[in-house]
């Protein structure tokens, strides 16, 4: 049985109409900024809403939503669909989103360390999926290389030992060098990379790749950046690698949106649950 709550999914990509169709089996679900592929719905009344769920990009500098599949979707049109007081869910939260939601409350889907895991799982498997499309190489016995051991580079170990890849991490602390005994998998310090490997992944946030120690690759290694914001790359390194870089932020919504979007679904579920029904109507 539906509970009496009306949510509104606001733009965003392929993910949140999977994302709709799940939390539709619980809520009142309404869909914005999807009209180009049909499956829009009327925009809400003024204030009808208890919650509206935002895409994980953010708002563009004008203020609006990214709508890939619709027309330009305003937050200021988001807003007034959602009542005073209630909730905006989105993937991230700055000064910038509470501007332009000052009526309502903001709760970032991303910190639910549940989706982050499970996400982490299919950004993996997509970065593998990327990187059979793009090598000319089987991955049994290719020496691959992960820099950093957090979710992503945790999830990818796994996959990549299944193809039988010779996997080595590197790492930065003590803690991380255990990591990688644990996983059963080489590892070497992060300032001293180096290295014939033919495949590398990158999630470490912080800049680690520059034109010196570039260099020291072979000239046919594929790079996969990972990491979000500016990434492990700084500018001259990513000029040098020109094609052999391939930047692959959000897979999980081009490589799995089904899967992605019912993860949000059940992180936004959980939110609300635990708001004791703060988002009731």
């Amino acid at each position: 049985m539906k509970k009496e709550m009306k949510i509104l999914i606001a733009g965003g990509d392929m993910r949140q109409i999977y994302c709709a169709g799940r939390l539709a089996l619980r809520y009142s679900t309404s869909i914005a900024g999807f009209d180009a592929a049909g499956f829009s719905e009327p925009f809400p009344a003024v204030g009808s809403c208890g919650c509206a769920v935002l895409p994980v990009q953010m708002p563009d500098s004008d203020g609006n939503i990214p709508a890939p599949f619709g027309a330009p979707l305003s937050a200021s049109a988001v807003a007034s669909a959602v009542r005073d007081g209630g909730i905006i869910f989105t993937g991230r939260t700055d000064s910038r989103l509470c501007e332009l939601f000052p009526r309502q409350r903001l709760i970032s889907y991303l910190e639910c360390e549940e989706l982050l895991l499970r996400n982490a799982v299919l950004t993996a498997e997509g970065a593998v999926q990327l990187a059979l499309e793009r090598l000319d190489t089987a991955l049994c016995g290719l020496p691959v290389l992960i820099v950093g051991l957090g979710r992503i580079g945790s999830a990818l170990v796994p996959i990549l030992r299944g193809f039988g890849a010779e996997v080595t991490a590197a790492v930065r602390s003590p803690e991380a060098e255990a990591k990688a005994d644990k996983l059963g998998i080489g590892h070497i310090r992060t300032d001293s990379i180096s290295g014939d490997f033919a495949l590398v992944f990158n999630t470490a946030p912080a800049t680690v790749f520059t034109l010196e120690n570039i260099s020291r690759f072979n000239k046919r290694t594929l790079f996969i950046e990972l990491a979000s914001d500016s990434g492990g790359f700084d500018k001259a390194s990513s000029e040098s690698l020109g094609q052999r870089l391939i930047r692959a932020g959000g897979l999980p919504g081009k490589t799995a949106p089904v899967t992605a979007g019912e993860i949000i679904a059940d992180a936004v579920t959980a939110l609300i649950e635990e708001g004791g029904g703060c988002c009731e109507n």
